[in-house]
């Protein structure tokens, strides 16, 4: 069995099948992963060879191809430990550390599974766009003013310590009337930093001789653009959340939601009472609150899609940090670099997201799903916009995260290897922002979201919306965008009842296999198939369509025929592999009666991108009518679509396809029904089985349709099914059993989670059953077997039980030096495979045992009552003094040594 001491721990179930394989040494997991007994249970554990800044990005372990769990991260920003209490019995015979769709583990930055381009593409910025009608990025008329207030901090649900109420306000000077509010709300980052130092953490509150970062300072420019155009904005501080949401099952946003919305029912109370306010609020204008728009930065983006969720459908109180009357109205929301782990956009509140080309952190481009997962949920009148910015990075949106301008220690997210240097996101790459490019750029795309959302100027929208437009103020960033929602009527989306013919095929946007829309050997990622918890999830499809000479036809058909009955366009979404150019398309149209016309011809050129960008990005492109019209089509029954490429061969995804015109119509909020899932925390019980139902909270007068998912514990696999909620529905029923026993085990978690489809909106997106395991850990005692021995035998020590558990328990150790001046067995004298087990390469010349750098490992297989520990050594000619080995036990993080340690002699042979 694994080397071991007498101190013990549970070890996870995970580990059986690995620790079997070889039965010498704990060094059975790939390099940089071990077991470890810390805080009181046995933890997987990665320890990163560089530093890993405290981002938005989730950091994961994956195994065998699926989710694990979520780690916490230790103070040294190196090390990750998960407790595979929810875990299941995991096979850990591939491991992965991935954070937003990249590999941690493997390679200059993570690329993806490892893999860097033989030779690195080259790579062509896109052509410059026409300018826009208007140009939302010139200053407006008015000089600003600038303040900060600091509030008595609040206690928000699921959070030990307070969080801060400061914000930073940047407001008109001489503005007339009631002016229109827009509130910033940052991302995760580090919290704290000590002056003069390098060093940061992520601890709330900070320590004593440190200083919180003013993350919330960083976007004073945007602020500024924005104040002197009339708004009054305000960026808040939510470093308090960030230092706890490490271990939420939400990663934060309910709590992001409830601190905006507390900021919010401030600023009603302050516009109510003017005295009330603090001195930064009182030198600006009175703010309107039926006019906010909210900015998030990464997580802080799905913190204020929750805040505009929790506007519109309360949540439930016990969750809810922020309850009282809502006194605003949320009329749009800008996402920059966004995360959405719990895939649940707003349908009927107008977005703009901001899609970072070199984001290093968030770097699947989740955010995408703003745009996508809107698609009928709803009324589809809002404006749901996603903006490309190539050569954009995820940090120097905020100058308090940008090298040069914070005043903490900051850094480039996107890594740069200077061996291989990425062709397009490197520091020196020419299609890279710089971070003053970059922040420029972005400020203006805030403004264009406030002009448009707010301010209800439609002559913005054709920047945002796929038409092709520049704003000059973001010159030189190359920006692309497109939308669902707003003019486009009748969609035909690949998600719901279609049938394709010719040279294309239905495919899975989250698949294992050979329905995947992108397969294993594609160039980098797409944010349009950004996965979410399913390791294959219904409901989410595209077209793709490959061909090797022109004239391969692809055709699409509804189950029922569309209108595009007084449409202008057909606007479609292709995305073409990155760096290609010159695919082109005929596209025509069917009705029901078989009438076919051609309306044109379109041209997608690949966005520039690299194996570690998300560049399989869609853009839109649009075909008139006219030719339908003329062939006296019956557009009220569009019946199929039909792609003919005209280039030699090449491939393309189609994401979606619209009946486009022009304009923003007014967006109400419809009734739909909220969907929180709750977890229910019982114990295990002695025995039998106890059926459990799963919390499930539903609100609201609508009916509506989700889609739910059941994770399997012990597997990680998921079963799905579509469910109708609401008044008159059977609603969402899911029992899970827990089994009783009186033998130590792990807490075993159970979990589903749900998407809206239809007519719903989900809030607290995952849930189910915690049995917490009641039964004591048996006691370990540790006797020598044969801790005096000749050369060429092996001591051993056996550690036996009190009792069987339904866990590994394992015991850990670390070698070291022999006390008394007694001779130490070196690495000379044991045998050589176990030693290279055990420290992977075994120095060239013999060193006593005690210096190598080494943990050593006892497992005791569940159901079983004993292991063996055995360090086996070699017989030579050389003749030695008695010499022997000294074993300490170790506790927790494998810093701290208990009880007595275990020592062994060996003699030389006779």
């Amino acid at each position: 069995m694994a080397p071991g001491v007498a101190h013990a721990d549970p070890v996870p179930p995970d580990t059986r099948a690995t620790t079997a394989a070889r039965g010498t040494t704990g060094n059975d997991l790939p390099p940089g992963w071990r077991v470890t007994g810390a805080d009181g249970g046995d933890q997987l554990e990665w320890r990163s060879p560089r530093p890993v800044p405290h981002g938005d990005a989730r950091v994961e372990f994956h195994a065998n191809g699926r989710l694990v769990g979520v780690p916490e991260a230790a103070n040294d920003g190196r090390t990750f430990r998960l407790p595979l209490a929810a875990a299941g019995g995991a096979d850990l015979s591939v491991l992965e550390v991935q954070a937003a769709g990249r590999r941690l583990d493997e390679g200059p930055g993570g690329e993806k599974r490892g893999r860097r381009a033989a030779k690195p593409p080259k790579v062509t910025l896109p052509p410059q766009l026409p300018a826009g009608a208007v140009d939302p990025g010139k200053p407006g008329s008015y000089a600003t003013t600038t303040g900060e207030y600091a509030l008595p901090s609040v206690k928000l649900p699921g959070l030990p310590a307070a969080v801060e109420m400061r914000g930073v306000v940047v407001a008109p000077k001489g503005a007339p009337g009631k002016r229109p509010v827009a509130l910033f709300l940052h991302g995760r980052h580090s919290t704290c930093y000590v002056p003069g130092k390098e060093e940061t953490s992520i601890d709330w509150p900070c320590a004593k001789g440190s200083k919180p970062i003013p993350s919330h300072r960083g976007y004073l420019r945007d602020q500024q653009l924005l104040a002197s155009q009339g708004y009054v904005t305000v960026s808040i501080s939510a470093n308090g959340i960030n230092g706890q949401d490490g271990e939420i099952e939400d990663a934060g946003a309910q709590a992001r939601s409830s601190l905006v919305r507390t900021h919010l029912a401030r600023w009603a109370q302050w516009a109510a009472d003017p005295a009330s306010a603090p001195e930064a609020v009182r030198k600006g204008p009175k703010a309107d609150l039926s006019k906010v728009l909210l900015v998030g930065h990464s997580r802080g983006g799905e913190g204020v899609n929750r805040a505009a969720m929790d506007s519109l459908y309360p949540p439930p109180p016990a969750q809810d940090g922020a309850r009282g009357k809502v006194r605003w109205t949320i009329r749009g929301t800008v996402l920059i670099g966004p995360t959405i782990f719990g895939q649940n956009p707003v349908a009927d509140v107008p977005s703009l997201t901001v899609l970072p080309g070199c984001d290093g952190d968030v770097s699947d481009l989740q955010g995408q799903v703003y745009a996508d997962g809107t698609r009928g949920v709803s009324q589809g009148k809002a404006l749901h916009s996603s903006v490309y910015m190539v050569g954009a990075n995820h940090n120097y949106f905020n100058s308090e995260w940008t090298p040069g301008q914070a005043q903490a220690p900051a850094g480039d997210d996107f890594y740069d290897d200077s061996e291989t240097p990425d062709p397009l996101c490197s520091p020196k790459a020419p299609g890279r922002l710089t971070a003053d490019q970059q922040h420029r750029a972005g400020a203006t795309y805030i403004a264009a979201a406030a002009r448009l959302f707010v301010a209800g100027d439609d002559r913005v929208r054709p920047l945002v919306d796929g038409t092709g437009r520049r704003a000059p103020s973001a010159d030189p960033a190359r920006v692309l965008s497109h939308a669902v929602g707003a003019g486009r009527g009748a969609g035909l989306l690949p998600d719901g009842a279609v049938t394709v013919a010719g040279g294309g095929r239905l495919c899975d946007a989250v698949a294992p296999g050979r329905s995947a829309c992108l397969r294993e050997n594609a160039p980098g990622q797409s944010p349009h198939f950004a996965r979410w918890v399913p390791e294959h999830e219904a409901g989410r499809r595209a077209v793709a369509l490959s061909w090797k000479k022109p004239g391969t036809a692809t055709r699409v058909a509804p189950a029922k025929p569309l209108s595009a009955k007084g449409a202008e366009s057909l606007a479609l979404r292709l995305a073409v592999p990155p760096n290609s150019s010159g695919t082109t398309f005929d596209v025509a149209v069917k009705d029901a009666a078989g009438k076919r016309a051609v309306l044109g011809n379109v041209r997608v050129d690949g966005l520039p991108g690299t194996d570690r960008t998300a560049s399989y990005w869609a853009q839109e492109v649009r075909v008139p009518l006219t030719a339908a019209v003329r062939a006296r089509l019956d557009l009220a029954k569009v019946a199929s679509l039909e792609l003919v490429p005209r280039s030699g061969s090449g491939q393309a995804l189609l994401i979606d396809a619209w009946a486009w015109r022009p304009g923003t119509p007014a967006v109400s909020s419809a009734a739909l029904t909220r969907v929180d899932i709750g977890r229910l925390t019982v114990k295990e019980g002695d025995s039998g089985v106890r059926t459990y139902q799963v919390p499930v909270r539903t609100t609201g007068k609508g009916k509506g349709t989700v889609r739910l998912y059941v994770v399997d514990s012990a597997t990680g696999k998921t079963t799905g099914r579509v469910v109708q909620v609401g008044p008159g529905t059977e609603g969402i029923k899911v029992q899970m059993k827990v089994k009783g026993n009186k033998r130590y085990g792990w807490d075993e978690a159970q979990t589903m989670v749900v998407k809206a489809v239809q007519g719903a909106v989900v809030g607290s997106e995952s849930g189910g059953v915690l049995a917490k395991n009641d039964d004591p850990m048996p006691k370990v005692t540790v006797r020598p077997v044969a801790a005096s021995v000749t050369e060429g035998a092996a001591l051993t020590w056996r550690a036996s039980l009190s009792a069987p558990a339904d866990v590994d328990i394992s015991a850990f150790g670390k070698l070291e030096p022999v006390t008394g001046g007694r001779p130490e067995l070196s690495t000379a004298d044991v045998d050589r495979e176990w030693l290279a087990e055990l420290v992977g390469e075994v120095p060239g010349t013999p060193v006593p045992l005690s210096r190598l750098d080494a943990s050593l490992w006892l497992n005791i297989p569940a159901g079983q009552t004993s292991g063996e520990l055995t360090v086996p050594t070699v017989k030579d000619t050389v003749a030695e003094p008695v010499e022997h080995v000294r074993i300490a036990a170790l506790r927790g993080d494998q810093d701290q040594t208990v009880g007595q340690p275990l020592e062994g002699a060996v003699r030389d042979a006779p």
